[in-house]
């Protein structure tokens, strides 16, 4: 008899059967609140009707039209709306199935672009686990260990991120960009540096936002230097950090975006989107992939759009995020353990730390547990996996908001007293 491969670990026991909105049900019919959304990508919750109506009625025209052999309505339709929400210039889209698909097609086009052989993505950052991507990651060893060599060209400068330094935000704001100067003067010329890969918010690396400051700085020695800035927006897009996509918080002018998960509320897409300036700087043939835009895939997309819009989910997922962020630091205010609620939006995490200020997992995941024997399916993150995260889909009510805070309360009084 067949099994699971022993080295994937789930985060919980459950069983789906169904789901609706933030709720999932499982096979015994018990109900959980969904604070996982598959990891970011059921952005308009389980089996929204809008979302299946528009699947079920492409699938029963055309499945699979590759779209380096043919075109598809879904796909001109989608490009067609995806530039009314793109970041001014970006004009030029190429798809794929995942996040990890992107980033490495977005390496390739900046690569190109520039004929220079290195990259600098910043610590903490989860950028894939397909050998490039995973070069390019820095949020945990179990991403990039055991299958080396991994890729070359690339170097890793820090991120902003208070908590790990102990700073204020400033202080490791002035830290990150003085360091990397330091690294464009030893480790990577700037005459060498096609491109800076950077996250808007740390998702693996434990949802840790970045800033205006920061983001002007990549910015002004990208222009400075001809290098190009890659905004990895593949957990912060779609209006899951209150804004569409999350750079937006910060001013962030991208040469190439990257977008996946929420996208097309659990379909399998993924994208880049770049100028038509830049684009065409790719080499023939670069650009390609069997399964790429495929047309259910769009026809879900297009629905995922029309749902965010119609029911104003960005303007929620920024409501809704204020409401659970408060919750959230009420109970932590209860609890030394927890040392930090930080996110935008509905991209939130809790910072576990022990009576030495040392990351605590085991507190973490004992909690994240607990929540889950109570009703609420939550994931962990961070470095050390001391982070427990809350990412809902962007229908979340006010009621669930509450009932979640709720669960949280009662998981974590009853780990830690």
């Amino acid at each position: 008899m067949a099994e699971l491969s022993q080295i994937l670990k789930q985060a919980t026991g459950v069983v789906a059967a169904r789901g609706v909105g933030v709720q999932l049900f499982d096979e015994d019919d018990r109900r959980y609140l969904d604070f996982t959304a598959g990891i970011g990508v059921t952005s308009t919750g389980h089996c929204h009707p809008r979302v299946v109506a528009a699947a079920q009625e492409q699938v029963g025209k055309i499945i699979h039209a590759q779209y380096t052999t043919v075109m598809h309505r879904p796909l001109l339709t989608l490009v067609d709306r995806l530039g009314g929400v793109l970041p001014r210039g970006l004009d030029r889209m190429f798809f794929a199935n995942s996040g990890s698909e992107a980033i490495e097609a977005a390496l390739r086009l900046t690569r190109q672009a520039t004929g220079r052989p290195n990259v600098i993505v910043f610590h903490g950052g989860f950028h894939g686990r397909t050998v490039a991507a995973a070069s390019m990651t820095t949020s945990g060893t179990k991403f990039r260990s055991g299958f080396s060599p991994l890729m070359s060209g690339v170097h890793v400068s820090p991120f902003p991120d208070p908590g790990h330094f102990g700073w204020p935000v400033e202080q490791a704001t002035d830290f990150a960009l003085s360091q990397l100067d330091y690294v464009l003067q030893t480790l990577s010329t700037p005459a060498d540096t096609a491109a800076f890969f950077v996250e808007p918010v740390l998702g693996e690396g434990g949802y840790v936002p970045a800033n205006e400051r920061f983001f002007a700085g990549l910015r002004e020695r990208a222009d400075a230097h001809g290098i190009l800035l890659v905004v990895d927006e593949v957990q912060t897009g779609f209006g899951r950090t209150g804004k569409f996509w999350g750079g937006d918080h910060f001013g962030s002018r991208p040469d190439v975006l990257v977008t996946a998960k929420g996208l097309a509320s659990g379909f399998p897409l993924s994208a880049i989107a770049a100028s038509s300036e830049l684009m065409e700087k790719a080499w023939p043939g670069s650009q390609g992939g069997t399964y790429g835009a495929n047309a259910v895939a769009c026809a879900a997309a297009l629905a995922t759009l029309d749902v965010i819009e119609d029911e104003g989910l960005v303007q929620n997922s920024a409501d809704r995020g204020t409401q659970l962020k408060q919750a959230l630091q009420l109970v932590a205010d209860k609890h030394e353990q927890i040392t930090d609620v930080r996110g935008l939006g509905l991209m939130i995490g809790n910072e576990f730390r022990d009576a030495d200020g040392k990351p605590d997992p085991v507190t973490a995941t004992a909690v994240q547990q607990e929540a889950a024997r109570r009703g609420l399916l939550l994931l962990t993150c961070g470095a050390w996996g001391q982070v427990v995260r809350f990412i809902p889909a962007l229908v979340v009510t006010p009621d669930e908001i509450d009932e979640a805070a709720g669960l949280w309360s009662d998981a974590v009084t009853a780990v830690l007293g």
